[in-house]
């Protein structure tokens, strides 16, 4: 079995523990892993690979994702989410044009700063278990990518509703616990949900419950280059099969159809089916990721 599964992860639980149930439903020695962890408290779509489409991991993770999260101004928690305990309350004297104003600081390339509580390394061991042990960890900004981030509107005074599209690595949770400092009062993640990941939305996405068994997996299960559909495409003529399977670089005048050559990652073809992913050389197309076996 290869391919992806949509899944719609629940709250209160996490990303690893959606991946040892649906583990539970594979043969045995199958391999399986997610495109992208989503907070434990956070629902939304999951991307599950499964079998060799665990190989695409890295084609997939960069892809954009959409999240649908609650602000709550005054409080900062620890966790900079509502799980934690609350560091600091202070008097939310904002409008909703404060907010609106505060969103343009935090769009395009900015620099973040994960927070404490989370899966983060360090010197080999989690961020979140350093900090449950009260250590202290030094956290330096790094670049992430907010392509937009809108005010949808506002629950009260103290909760807005925000609509954020990024790119990988940002965490949400401290996007909020930052516009909640440049407004002068604190914020944390009351709620949220990733609406999209990629390819995938939550309206196409399946639940753990509708994962009752191997056939229902099986239903569910999206080729493999279902979530690729961005990357061009190239076809490989069939009388070449052997060449691409022994890992030559392909010809150009092997190739059907149209050949622009492009910067970047392609998928490859060999006739009609997912060969996997190779980038353009000097002399031809280089795959990097074989998904086909070996003929013997």
């Amino acid at each position: 079995m290869n391919g992806f599964i949509n899944l719609l992860k629940p709250p209160g639980m996490t990303s690893s523990d959606a991946v040892v149930r649906v583990r539970h439903l594979l043969d045995r020695g199958t391999r399986i892993g997610h495109g992208g962890t989503l907070d434990p408290d956070a629902a939304g779509v999951l991307p599950i690979c499964i079998g060799k489409a665990t190989r695409l991991f890295d084609y997939i993770i960069d892809k954009r994702k959409t999240y649908i999260a609650e602000m709550r101004l005054g409080l900062r928690t620890d966790t900079d989410d509502a799980a934690g305990r609350i560091v600091s309350a202070l008097p939310v004297n904002v409008t909703a044009e404060d907010v609106q104003a505060a969103l343009c600081d935090f769009t395009g390339d900015i620099m973040q700063v994960p927070p404490v509580y989370s899966a983060l390394k360090r010197d080999g061991e989690a961020l979140y278990k350093k900090a449950r042990k009260g250590e202290t960890v030094q956290l330096e900004p790094r670049p992430v990518k907010v392509y937009s981030l809108e005010l949808l509107y506002r629950l009260s005074p103290e909760r807005y509703m925000l609509k954020i599209v990024c790119g990988k690595g940002v965490y949400i949770r401290a996007l909020l616990r930052d516009i909640g400092q440049k407004l002068g009062c604190g914020a944390h993640m009351a709620f949220l949900l990733r609406s999209e990941s990629g390819a995938f939305d939550v309206n196409s996405a399946c639940t753990l419950e509708e994962l009752k068994d191997k056939a229902e997996l099986e239903r569910c299960l999206y080729p493999m280059d279902h979530p690729l559909g961005a990357y061009p495409k190239i076809d490989v003529g069939a009388q070449y099969r052997k060449n691409l399977l022994d890992g030559q670089v392909l010809r150009p005048e092997w190739l059907i159809g149209e050949t622009d050559r492009a910067d970047g990652a392609l998928r490859v073809y060999l006739e009609g089916e997912f060969a996997g992913m190779g980038e353009w050389t000097e002399q031809g197309v280089q795959m990097k990721c074989m998904l086909l076996d070996r003929e013997a």
